[in-house]
């Protein structure tokens, strides 16, 4: 409790420094006047010692959360998450340079907020508040410079970046065991049309050969994040109708507990017609990359079924 409490108070000292240089980069980026190159120099000093001061505010939240990426093989795909929200950002620099600037005050309440999120996460040991709140920081420090108008041109790279924290241990096991459960009974209808006989008991498929339990990790969450993250990657890439893209990433839902379910049920043909032991070790790995690469066609499937259908009603009109 000591050590959260020192924490806590080392995260207040640096706050009123951080709203103080936010404070005196929003009344100097009003101008009167044409903007000129001083003032363009300023623009950049007081982003950059906006992002030094942020860096140096997040560093140990940012580092355990790179961490946590690496040892968590359910939100491995949070490396790429940042990635591509600055591609776009990149990609669109024409376009986000040509929008009007307008300095908004509304942006040093959401930063002032943001920081006591960060408080409050940092007192409560909460990683989820902690890391939520640099997005909310995000959002303010460009609401304060640029203004509301700016701050929807970018919202698609911001709302994206939701993706690369990691679900509440709360909130992902209420998400897992049902996927859990769900999986289970799909496997389990399929294996008797195959001639597998099969009695389950929860998320415990009972074989003749031997029982095969569904355990959190082979609920397919691990898949759905991954797929669901590049499904909105893709359908970005690949589309330029909005709804299509939505249907993309919902689509990626049913295609991951579909494909998931197909692993168990090859596992259970496996144990039942070959030999358990092969069940585990190499092929349970290479199962799991396999049902990744059929969800990846499937979601390819549903997207030209999507264009097939397009095609066909511009020829009619």
């Amino acid at each position: 409790m000591k050590i959260a409490l020192r924490a806590a108070l080392a995260y207040a000292r640096r706050i009123p420094s951080l709203l103080a240089v936010a404070y005196l980069a929003q009344t100097a980026s009003l101008p009167e006047r044409p903007p000129q190159p001083a003032s363009s120099r300023n623009f950049w000093w007081q982003g950059t010692t906006l992002f030094l001061l942020t860096a140096w505010l997040y560093w140990s939240i940012l580092f355990h959360l790179a961490k946590q990426w690496s040892n968590n093989a359910n939100f491995t795909h949070g490396f790429f998450v940042p990635a591509f929200s600055l591609f776009v950002l990149w990609q669109d620099r024409t376009r986000l340079a040509r929008q009007p600037r307008e300095a908004s005050s509304w942006g040093l309440l959401i930063v002032a907020f943001a920081l006591s999120v960060l408080v409050v996460g940092v007192l409560g040991a909460e990683l989820f508040l902690s890391r939520i709140s640099l997005l909310l920081l995000i959002a303010g420090l460009i609401i304060l410079f640029c203004g509301w108008r700016f701050f929807r041109a970018v919202l698609f790279p911001w709302v994206f970046l939701l993706l690369m924290i990691p679900i509440p241990e709360i909130v992902f096991s209420q998400i897992t065991f049902p996927l859990q459960m769900l999986t289970s009974k799909v496997a389990a209808l399929l294996l008797p049309l195959l001639g597998v006989p099969v009695l389950r008991e929860g998320n415990i498929i009972n074989l003749p050969a031997m029982p095969l339990e569904v355990v959190e990790a082979c609920s397919g969450i691990r898949s759905l994040l991954s797929l669901a993250t590049l499904a909105i990657i893709y359908g970005y890439l690949t589309e330029t109708r909005t709804w299509v893209r939505v249907a993309l990433a919902l689509a990626s839902i049913p295609i991951a507990v579909a494909t998931n379910s197909l692993r168990i049920v090859g596992t259970g043909l496996l144990v039942q017609y070959w030999d358990p032991e092969k069940a585990e070790g190499f092929f349970h790995i290479f199962s799991g990359w396999l049902v990744f690469l059929v969800s990846l066609a499937m979601l390819f499937l549903v997207h030209r079924l999507f264009q097939i259908g397009h095609k066909n009603d511009e020829a009619r009109r």
